[in-house]
């Protein structure tokens, strides 16, 4: 072995090759012998022996297929890791030098790295620490001169797969770029694992490869770049951000950097891969150095945005874009006129995106533009909305909106909207499923959640997709797994989304359309209040399978109780004849004693004593014994509804409860209409005032006003004195209890309602 010339075998990228034509019948025969001596080699000496013979007998380019795999096979993964390691180890030197065991030991796992079955083994992933330090560190310069002449085997067999040794020396020289190019491929390998960008995170894989960018080492950017953007790209870009935001922020600044200085060609090629370094909407929010970066980036394209380009050039500045809307809002994005002109810019490529005869297909280039524009209009929404009758966009530092510029601003918002809905009618069942058609759904949702009075007819007629398309998701229970994966990836949140999400982005819109009486019609014929009692039924599942901590508050939940009630108000025969009102019933029965207890889901329970009391007050009195489901609705009703005031220590004002006072701003308005639609109950079905007297609700009420001087607002007294009429209109006993409270206490809130001391006396 010793007296061996120790020439490399020819790189992993020339095993890839195309092999040539078959090898002479002499020259087969002698590598018939070689592969034979391979495959029984008994040592690592007589392995590398039989290697380097090999190459000289045939080059890597003349093997064919079934060959190269046998030589593969007959290596094994032991040996190219113990040869990284050995190279690294310093000390006792085996008979090659050290930058051709390197060499060698990475070309043979990049070969081997290419069939999958060997990317996922063990004892290929034990290296991926090792080639991560190696492509982050370079080369030692003692290192890439030192060559021993000790046997090969007594150095190999004692090997380790720590990166220690690697680590504790100091990088000072680039690598060879064939030996780079062998690490990124192996590294490249196992990130195309099912779980492989899992197996590098776990290993290290995001501060190496950021350091081998941060000290440019060999094929860092062209190679190391990619590899990090497919990092963060997937399902693990919210824990790499999360594990490692110096490192990653560190790198954005770089590439930013990079980005501004790029002349105009260049930086518009640059856009899509600034987007994949960009973090996750809240990771690093607060950071002041994120905010430099994105004014930083905003300011080199706003001058490329006011530029004339063409649809394939503009589509990743719009996406840029959307991004950094995404991450600080309107605030850095520069001077009213420019986010007019963004907004514009935007809208008029989904007009000419979606604009097309039926049966066009939208290529994928052209889906990544457009939903990147879907953002920026979502953003010029929410901006508009939140600011209530402001201009929609302005930034910290420059003036509102003019009022003709927010004219100008919702007018293009409406017809680019028109075209969204325009497309959207031509989607047909099959292509439900489509991530591009989800993302066209829920940014028109986006839309009528805030305006639905503009292009109302337009709005009536999608109303047959816009309900069978959450009806198709709700029902499937969990989305098709391209769809999945793409919520995942623009979810802020990064949590699991379910076949629920669709009908979640609508909910909004039904709680308007179903207050008008047009569009209500369209959705009974639609079936549109089974479609939401599916709904809350199924959440209803997945909420009850969790714990306090775990269950937290689903705002969607009570939009959809919102809907229900205007249905339920002004539909009093479809309630009363449609089964799925009664199922309804049967499930607010069910679960309202169970969110009596939940004090973070007060809200939602709030909102199921209104709509279960005003299903209630609209059946008719029955004939027999009460429903055992509905008593138990009354019952947990009441004693909800009693929590929500108490007297406090003296006789002041009446206090709203200590477990209600976070939540009464929301709340307030249904407790109130609660009690009302009480009054009517209790005038419907007597039973309900035996109830009232049993669980305590008229005690705690008539002792409470009796003791205080005043309530808290003249409607709750309205509301309060309504019931206690009802009352005693209905029982003669309660009438006594309060005629009795009121002599006794003079002074109370409970004499001075004037309408009920009346009534109070006659009878």
């Amino acid at each position: 072995m010793a007296d061996t010339d120790p020439a490399l075998p020819e790189r992993s990228s020339k095993l890839n090759d195309a092999w040539g034509e078959a090898l002479p019948e002499a020259q087969r025969r002698v590598l018939d012998r070689c592969l034979y001596a391979l495959t029984h080699a008994q040592t690592d000496s007589h392995t590398l022996a039989a290697l380097l013979l090999i190459t000289r007998v045939c080059p890597a380019r003349q093997l064919d297929q079934p060959t190269l795999q046998r030589i593969l096979e007959a290596v094994g993964l032991s040996l190219p890791a113990r040869l990284l390691v050995t190279s690294v180890r310093g000390g006792v030197c085996s008979g090659l030098p050290h930058q051709q065991l390197l060499s060698l030991g990475t070309a043979l796992l990049a070969s081997l790295s290419l069939d999958p079955h060997m990317a996922s083994h063990h004892q290929l992933l034990s290296t991926v620490p090792l080639l991560l330090d190696i492509i982050s560190k370079g080369l030692d310069q003692n290192q890439q001169t030192r060559a021993g002449h000790s046997p090969v085997v007594s150095d190999l067999s004692e090997g380790s797969s720590d990166a220690d040794r690697w680590s504790d020396l100091q990088g000072t020289s680039l690598l060879e770029e064939p030996i780079a190019a062998d690490c990124y491929q192996v590294l490249t390998a196992v990130c195309a694992l099912p779980k492989g960008s899992e197996q590098l995170l776990s290993r290290g894989a995001i501060p190496a490869l950021c350091r081998a960018v941060e000290q440019n080492q060999t094929l860092s950017y062209q190679k190391g770049l990619t590899l990090l953007g497919c990092l963060l790209s997937g399902k693990t870009k919210d824990r790499a951000w999360s594990r490692h935001p110096a490192e990653l922020l560190s790198l954005l600044t770089r590439l930013s950097t990079d980005f501004c200085r790029a002349p105009d060609p260049t930086r518009l090629g640059m856009c899509a891969q600034l987007v994949q370094f960009l973090p996750p909407a809240g990771v690093v929010s607060g950071s002041e150095a994120l905010r430099g970066v994105v004014s930083q980036v905003w300011a080199a394209l706003r001058p490329t945005l006011q530029a004339k380009l063409t649809p394939r050039l503009i589509g990743p500045v719009l996406v840029l874009s959307a991004c950094l809307l995404d991450l600080c809002g309107w605030e850095l994005a520069g001077p009213p006129k420019f986010c007019c002109l963004l907004v514009n810019r935007a809208c008029v490529e989904v007009r000419m995106g979606l604009e097309e005869p039926p049966g066009t297909d939208v290529s994928s280039e052209l889906q990544h533009t457009l939903t990147g524009c879907y953002r920026i209009m979502e953003a010029a929404m929410e901006q508009a909305c939140t600011g209530g009758a402001a201009p929609p966009l302005r930034s910290s530092s420059s003036p509102s909106l003019s009022l003709q510029q927010s004219r100008q601003v919702l007018g293009v918002l409406q017809e680019a909207f028109s075209a969204v809905m325009f497309y959207l009618q031509q989607v047909d069942p099959g292509r439900y499923d489509d991530p591009f058609v989800f993302a066209t759904f829920r940014s028109l949702c986006s839309w009528l959640a805030e305006e639905t009075s503009c292009l109302k007819e337009e709005v009536t007629r999608l109303l047959p997709f816009l309900i069978s398309y959450s009806r198709r998701h709700l029902q499937a229970g969990s989305l098709e797994q391209g769809l999945s994966d793409w919520m995942v990836f623009v979810s802020e949140g990064g949590g699991a989304w379910t076949g629920g999400e669709a009908l979640r982005y609508l909910l909004p819109a039904l709680c308007h359309l179903s207050a008008e009486e047009g569009p209500r019609q369209v959705l009974l014929t639609l079936d549109a209040p089974a479609l939401l009692v599916d709904f809350l039924l199924q959440t209803w599942t997945s909420l009850k399978g969790r714990s306090d901590r775990a269950s937290s508050r689903d705002p969607s939940r009570e939009t959809a109780c919102s809907a229900l009630l205007n249905f339920t108000v002004t539909e009093p025969e479809t309630v009363r004849k449609d089964p799925c009102f009664r199922a309804l019933e049967v499930h607010l029965s069910e679960a309202l004693p169970v969110l009596v207890n939940k004090p973070h889901l007060l809200v939602l329970a709030a909102n199921y004593v209104t709509l279960g009391l005003t299903i209630g007050r609209l059946k008719s009195p029955p004939s027999g014994s009460v429903e055992a489901d509905q008593k138990r609705f009354f019952t947990a009703a009441l004693r909800f509804l009693r929590g929500a005031l108490e007297s406090g220590s003296g006789s002041g004002v009446v206090q709203v409860s200590v477990s209600w006072k976070d939540s009464w701003d929301e709340a307030a308005e249904l407790w109130r209409l609660s009690l009302q639609v009480l009054g009517g109950c209790v005038r419907t079905w007597p039973w309900v005032v035996g109830l009232i007297r049993e669980e305590g609700w008229l005690q705690h009420t008539v002792s409470m006003l009796a003791r205080c001087s005043a309530l808290p607002d003249q409607n709750t007294q309205v509301v309060l004195e309504e019931v206690l009429c009802a009352v005693v209109e209905r029982c003669s006993v309660c009438r006594q209890e309060i005629s009795d409270a009121m002599r006794r206490d003079q002074g109370g809130a409970l004499s001075r309602m004037r309408s009920l001391k009346e009534l109070v006396r006659l009878k």
